[in-house]
C-alpha cells in the first residue's frame, strides 16, 4: 500500500499524458453539469418553497423521490432515449461527453431543488411578512428569498459538484468510459483497479479528494467574504 502510494504521488508529479485527459475528462464534465444543475435547481426550488399552489405537495414528492433516482436507472433511461433504436439517435450522443452532462443534470438537479426547498420553506414566511411591510411585488418578494439563501446557493453547488465528480454508473453506461475520450476519474478508479493498476487509481484517488479539498476550501472563502 505503502509502495502504491508512493507511486502515485511521483505519477501526479510527473504530469503523466492519460492521468491529465482523465482530469480533463472528469471537468469538462462536472462543471457544465453542475453549473447547468444549480441555474435549473435554484430557481425551482425557490417556487416551490415562496408559491402556494394546488399539487405543490405532489411535486415536493416526486422531487424527493428523484432525489434517490439510482444513478443505474438514470444511465439505462438515458441509453434507451439515445442509443441506435432510440428516439433521440439522430443526435448521435452515445459515448460522447454531453450524454454524459444531460444523464448528470437528470441525477443531480433534483438534489437541488430538494436542498433549496427544504432551506427556503423555514425562512419563506419572515421573508414574505418582510415584503409585504416594505411593499414589495410578488417578484422583488422571491428575489429577496433567493437573496437570503445565498449561502444555501453555495452549499448546494457543493453539493452537486460532488455529486458530479463522484458519479459511476450513469456515465460509465452512457460514455462507455472510453480512453481518452469519456473515461473519467470514478470510472478509471474502477477499470484500473480490477485490471490491478493500483498505482494509476490510487493517483487519481487522491486528486479526486484534492479537488473536493480545494472546492470547499474555495466556497468557504467566499461565504466568509459575503458574510462581512
Amino acid at each position: 500500500m505503502v509502495t502504491a502510494l508512493e507511486q502515485a504521488v511521483a505519477l501526479v508529479l510527473s504530469g503523466d499524458g492519460l492521468l491529465l485527459n482523465i482530469i480533463s475528462v472528469t471537468l469538462r464534465m462536472s462543471i457544465p453539469s453542475s453549473v447547468i444543475s444549480l441555474l435549473l435547481g435554484v430557481p425551482l426550488g425557490t417556487l416551490l418553497a415562496f408559491c402556494a399552489f394546488r399539487g405543490r405537495g405532489a411535486l415536493v414528492v416526486v422531487n424527493r423521490t428523484l432525489m434517490g433516482l439510482p444513478p443505474v436507472v438514470c444511465g439505462l433511461l438515458c441509453y434507451m432515449l439515445f442509443s441506435g433504436v432510440g428516439p433521440f439517435r439522430h443526435f448521435r450522443l452515445m459515448y460522447t461527453i454531453p450524454l454524459m452532462i444531460i444523464a448528470q443534470v437528470i441525477l443531480i438537479t433534483p438534489i437541488v431543488i430538494g436542498s433549496m426547498e427544504s432551506f427556503a420553506q423555514r425562512i419563506a414566511p419572515a421573508v414574505r411578512e418582510t415584503a409585504r411591510g416594505l411593499g414589495l411585488s410578488r417578484r422583488r418578494a422571491f428575489l429577496l428569498l433567493v437573496n437570503e439563501s445565498r449561502y444555501q446557493i453555495f452549499s448546494a453547488y457543493l453539493l452537486a459538484f460532488s455529486r458530479a465528480i463522484a458519479e459511476v454508473g450513469a456515465v460509465s453506461m452512457v460514455g462507455g468510459a472510453i480512453a481518452y475520450k469519456t473515461n473519467v476519474m470514478t470510472t478509471a478508479i474502477m477499470n484500473y483497479t480490477n485490471m490491478g493498476n493500483f498505482t494509476l487509481g490510487v493517483a487519481l484517488g487522491l486528486i479526486l479528494l484534492a479537488m473536493s479539498l480545494v472546492l470547499n476550501l474555495a466556497v468557504s472563502l467566499l461565504q466568509g467574504r459575503l458574510s462581512r
